[in-house]
């Protein structure tokens, strides 16, 4: 056991403090060393040259992902089509400024795929979305740089049936897609959306590491909601993020980014990527710092993200992943409504005064995707990831420590065929995640005065975790008639978890539930540029290995009132009927779902006094519950003139999700998100370099506790940007305003289970007013 004062090898502030200064000065040598590397434009032709990409002839996009500025068009280039080259041929603007606007259509797709050009990534993905008869999302990161870009909050704003929030500005990310995953409270990992980086998996039995979503140095990112993430192995409710980092065909060869501002806040970005023959990388790092809005909320982090790729030919490459980072979070815990109107800046009493936080002392992540064409018509992908993630929760009356190991992988087999006439595409998969032997965490004494008796830092319990989760997935899409596919597949998810008490006293459990999860669905392209959809799809969702232990207690001894049994958890399921449609009509894009989930055994959780002593919550399954929303966006021009344009871009969903007869609470409403929620934005691009964005954000009141006798407020917060970004050049600087009106107002909850009076120390504090700067700078 530890003694007082004695400090864990991962608190040594000085160690990564070390190794922070090392790798910054290496990159800095790296940027400037690299002048000496062969022209980028000759690598990047010469590589093009060697590039053969076949394009789905499909296409799809949701246009609320970018503002509509100008799209950079893309034609066939004799010798280059990506990278710098690319866009000095395909694009007058520069690629700082351009962001995709979608647009993606069928006779589009089909058009590229005979010129065989090398679409730029995002656009790809965005014309395999088409095939996807549901909901999805695409987000060009160039839109979000034009403002700040603090944490993956702001990378997933504005989409449609995407909830993400960031409370206190730390990278302990509130999220859910259709209402699954939110209810499992604050804590490191999220759960109930798969999360890949680059195409592999992030998401593990213990769920997703919130410190590794970064959101500097994403190129783009997809969003899959609901069972339209079965082609990538999620039969997760609330669907599939797959976050895909530039690469040295993508990104500038030196960048640099700094954004400062209110609240003690500063961030930092170098990076770097470049073509080097028949390899290219990519490396950014990233340090930030904030003192935080309210008490007790500083907020620092330090990481990076690298990845080199190599084309051994036109029909094998690979590319080698790396993620790190660290984090340090404070933790005001929770205020009521009361108190949020008052002062919400103040954190919970006594929390207040025993200085809570968390660190993720070094979160390691090592990835390896590997692409083999095996002919024109079909590829193979093979992926793995090794995940690293301690964590360290100085919390309440005790620390809990984690250790934790995963190894995860996936294959991927991707068919375009033509049967009797019919255009056909199969997609066939496995998705596997693991556990590794060592994965345990523990209870130590943190505060001296609930346990005068023995030092801090004494074990009090210690549990082993053993959970897997394994997918093996098949789907096909076929053209039934003209522009007319139906869609069929599943899953089959084999989930064993297990877990061992080893200290004070023995203890196990295992369950291994396999279940099987069918999906059917069709679209319609009624015309080149509009369709509709409808599916219908099973989820399955099993609890995160940690959340067994939620039985009974200790009730005496040291460990008294920590948990000491396992909590029997059936997997949730949930049957889930979509139908929507998506297009442009007169440069104006719109996308729209509704979507019903029939939910049986729900995993919820619930935060009370005696389980936030002990860093801990309870968890269960509900009764039936019904998910059911609108998904919908739409964004387009206003007007332009001698180059100048208004533009806009809106997003709304609305959430109803409740109980069906509980015998406790009949049909209450789940706790969780706002029943409405907007966000809206119109921006004035100016042909002198010029531009402004005016944001509104308005939410109306979210139940906080089961009972429904608590609710935040209702609110609407405004913000403004004013920016330059200089014509022709890859040089931008903005000034944002944050919550102009300066409204006291709550940005999520935890659940409790009931009210007093009406109110409930369930509340998790949003921003006030705020101004922050930025400056972007990069060049070849």
């Amino acid at each position: 056991m530890l003694q007082t004062g004695q400090i864990m090898p991962y608190q040594d502030r000085t160690r990564y403090g070390t190794m922070r200064h090392a790798v910054t000065t290496s990159l800095a040598t790296l940027l400037l060393g690299s002048v000496s590397f062969e022209s980028v434009d000759i690598a990047r032709a010469q590589s093009a040259d060697a590039t053969r990409t076949n394009v789905q002839t499909n296409g799809h996009h949701h246009g609320m992902n970018a503002t509509p500025a100008k799209a950079v068009t893309q034609k066939p280039v004799a010798g280059a089509s990506s990278g710098k080259a690319a866009t000095a041929a395909n694009t007058a603007d520069d690629d700082m400024g351009g962001m995709y606007m979608g647009g993606a259509s069928a006779s589009d797709a089909e058009k590229v795929d005979v010129t065989a050009a090398r679409l730029a990534p995002i656009r790809r993905a965005g014309a395999q979305l088409l095939s996807i008869p549901g909901g999805t999302n695409i987000i060009d990161s160039a839109m979000v740089l034009k403002q700040r870009n603090a944490t993956s909050a702001d990378l997933l704003s504005y989409q449609p049936g995407v909830y993400a929030q960031a409370p206190a500005g730390s990278d302990d990310l509130r999220l859910s897609i259709r209402g699954s995953g939110l209810q499992v409270g604050a804590n490191a990992t999220r759960a109930g959306v798969i999360v890949l980086f680059d195409d592999l998996p992030a998401t593990t039995p213990i769920g997703s590491f919130n410190e590794l979503m970064e959101p500097l140095g994403i190129q783009y990112t997809e969003v899959l909601r609901g069972g339209n993430g079965l082609d990538s192995g999620s039969l997760q409710l609330g669907g599939l993020i797959n976050f895909h980092s530039f690469t040295g065909y993508d990104a500038k060869t030196y960048q640099a980014r700094v954004e400062a501002g209110s609240f003690g806040y500063v961030k930092e970005q170098l990076s770097s990527g470049k073509v080097i023959g028949k390899s290219d990388y990519y490396i950014s790092v990233t340090n930030s710092y904030r003192a935080g809005y309210q008490d007790q909320t500083k907020a620092t982090s330090f990481g990076i993200n690298f990845n080199y790729g190599y084309r051994f030919s036109d029909s094998v490459d690979t590319r080698f992943f790396f993620r790190y980072r660290q984090t340090y979070e404070g933790n005001p815990y929770y205020l009521t409504r009361a108190q949020v109107r008052e002062n919400p800046k103040q954190a919970q009493y006594p929390y207040s005064t025993w200085g809570t936080y968390t660190i993720e002392p070094g979160t390691k992540y090592f990835g390896n995707r590997t692409t083999v064409r095996i002919d024109d018509a079909s590829r193979v992908v093979i992926g793995a990831t090794y995940i690293d993630a301690p964590m360290d929760h100085q919390l309440g009356n005790t620390a809990s420590i984690y250790n934790i190991f995963y190894l995860s992988g996936v294959i991927n087999y991707n068919r375009n065929d033509t049967i009797l006439g019919h255009k056909s595409e199969t997609t066939a998969g496995v998705y596997a995640t693991g556990d590794l032997p060592g994965s345990n965490f523990m209870n130590l004494v943190r505060r001296q005065a609930a346990y005068p008796t023995v030092p801090v830092g004494t074990l009090l319990t210690k549990q082993k975790l053993g959970g897997s989760s394994t997918v093996v997935h098949v789907s096909n899409n076929t053209e039934i008639f003209r522009n007319f596919w139906l869609t069929a597949g599943g899953g089959l998810s084999y989930d064993p978890r297990s877990g061992s008490v080893v200290y004070p006293v023995q203890n196990h459990f295992s369950t291994a539930p396999l279940n099987f999860a069918p999906r059917g669905g069709f679209r319609y392209q009624l015309t080149p540029v509009i369709r509709i959809y409808g599916n219908v799809s099973r989820s399955v969702q099993s609890a995160q290995d940690w959340q067994f232990l939620s039985g009974t207690h200790y009730t005496s001894g040291l460990a008294q009132g920590q948990t000491e049994g396992w909590q029997k958890l059936e997997p949730q399921t949930a049957t889930t009927f979509e139908v929507g449609s998506d297009g442009t009509y007169k440069g104006q894009h719109w996308s729209v779902s509704y979507y019903h989930s029939a939910v049986h055994n729900e995993l919820l959780s619930a935060v009370t006094a005696v389980s936030q002593l002990y860093n801990s919550a309870v968890f269960t399954n509900a009764s039936r519950t019904t998910h059911q929303g609108v998904e919908a966006g739409i964004d387009g021009t206003l007007f332009k003139w001698n180059g100048n344009a208004f533009t806009y871009m809106q997003s709304y969903t609305w959430s109803d999700f409740h109980y069906n007869h509980d015998p406790v609470f009949g049909h209450n409403r789940l706790p969780g998100v706002p029943e409405h929620y907007y966000q809206g934005e119109l921006h004035a691009d100016f042909k002198n370099g010029f531009y402004t964005t005016f944001d509104v954000e308005a939410a109306s009141s979210t139940v906080a506790s089961y009972d429904n006798g608590a609710r935040t407020a209702p609110y609407h917060i405004y913000s403004y940007t004013l920016g330059y970004l200089w014509p022709q050049k890859s040089r931008r600087v903005y000034l944002q305003f944050h919550n102009l009106a300066n409204k006291h107002y709550a940005m999520g909850v935890v659940p409790v289970y009931t009210s007093t009076k009406g109110d409930a120390a369930a509340e998790l504090v949003g921003d006030g007013f705020g101004i922050f700067a930025g400056v972007d700078v990069s060049f070849n």
